[in-house]
């Protein structure tokens, strides 16, 4: 039986909803580059002003307090993770909250590559919290603020104590731009340029607190640190790092586009509203999802639902009682399907996650776009079970 469902009328303007690299800012064209210093050695003086712009920038649009360091570090937000994973720990122990993929991968490297031995993991499956109320104060603590695999976000800090003597470190990677960071409760909070704002990828930002700070210049890790992991001279931080000194050469092309997405961030008025536009985006998501079945958020509580990496499992009938492996073809077909007809571009979920879709909804991503999308939600689920049911 051939499915009957007609296909949408109404398409996205753009179907990027890949969660990373993510969409251009509205609007955005190669002419936004047309600036971009190439050909320049990154410590010239003008290339090197273009650096401490992109730092200047963020902190102002975050609001950053003004005693804590911001810098570029290589390799993306996972490079600014591992340079403080080896870097700080071992001075205490450790409590890894671990509920998604990349905070998954913080937990293995404490574990089985710094090999911790006072390193506890708090966990829990996709879709779900660990018990953040087992974070002890006195020891340090990695955790992810939103989890960029499974759609679920922490709902507020309150378990991070406000006179803690371990230090909060925070991978907020697809948090940053789009959620309010509790900066009086962290201590180390990492991201990259292709999440929130669209920028491109290879470039990680590394924020560090006065806490942090100490610990870098009061604690030698008994293990060898690789150039790019380096934060310190002589036992103090090297605070070029923190004025546009790169430790390795960056993409002035990439400097360019990460100042074009800032300004835009400005020009639409600043965190408050990238905040306003990336809730509009999981508010129209969420008022689909309650009308229509078939679908539902990865996230059990709707207060940790992500704004940004949103996460959808399938709930049809049809789907549920098939088999891990049928279940993991079907929502590829279903992604396949989005990608075919150009709706949806990168939409299905990360490898690792339960079997199902993850559209981005950060601040790149129209509303208008989201809506459009959804009906074409409805059309793939409706063709992959017509085409399960005739074999």
């Amino acid at each position: 039986m051939a499915n009957a469902t007609p296909k949408p009328g109404l398409r996205p303007a753009s179907p990027a909803f890949s969660s990373g690299p993510c969409a251009k800012r509205p609007g955005w064209t190669l002419a936004a580059l047309e600036g971009a210093l190439l050909g320049r050695s990154h410590r010239a003086k003008e290339p090197k002003a273009r650096l401490a712009e992109v730092i200047d920038r963020s902190r102002a649009v975050l609001g950053m307090p003004a005693d804590w360091r911001l810098g570029i570090v290589p390799a993306s937000d996972t490079g600014a993770v591992e340079m403080v994973l080896w870097s700080v720990l071992g001075a205490r122990g450790v409590d890894v909250l671990v509920w998604e993929s990349f905070s998954k991968e913080w937990a293995t490297d404490i574990a089985k590559q710094l090999k911790l031995k006072d390193a506890r993991l708090i966990e829990a499956p996709y879709g779900a919290l660990p018990d953040v109320t087992q974070v002890d104060s006195a020891r340090d603590a990695v955790f992810v603020w939103n989890g960029t695999t499974s759609g679920v976000r922490l709902p507020n800090a309150d378990f991070i104590s406000a006179d803690r003597q371990g230090l909060a470190i925070c991978d907020a990677t697809s948090a940053a731009f789009a959620m309010d960071l509790p900066w009086d409760k962290l201590d180390v909070v990492t991201w990259s340029w292709q999440k929130v704002l669209g920028g491109e990828a290879a470039h990680g930002m590394l924020a560090l607190s006065p806490r942090a700070v100490a610990r870098l210049e009061s604690f030698s890790p008994d293990r060898p640190l690789p150039k790019i992991f380096r934060m310190t001279k002589a036992g103090k931080i090297n605070e070029g790092i923190f004025k546009g000194e790169t430790i390795n050469t960056p993409s002035m092309l990439c400097v360019e586009d990460a100042i074009d997405g800032l300004k835009w961030a400005e020009s639409i008025g600043g965190l408050k509203a990238l905040i306003a536009r990336s809730e509009a985006n999981l508010a129209a998501i969420a008022r689909w999802v309650a009308t229509k079945p078939g679908y539902d958020f990865l996230a059990e509580d709707p207060a940790t639902r992500s704004c940004t990496s949103i996460c959808l499992k399938i709930t049809a009938p049809w789907f549920i009682v098939m088999g891990a492996e049928a279940q993991a073809a079907a929502a590829k077909k279903i992604a396949s399907l989005l990608e075919k007809e150009g709706v949806a571009l990168d939409a299905g979920a990360y490898r690792d996650a339960p079997p199902g879709l993850r559209i981005w909804g950060g601040a790149t991503v129209e509303t208008a776009d989201i809506e459009a999308l959804l009906p074409w939600l409805d059309w793939a689920l409706a063709t992959v079970e017509a085409e399960i049911v005739v074999a």
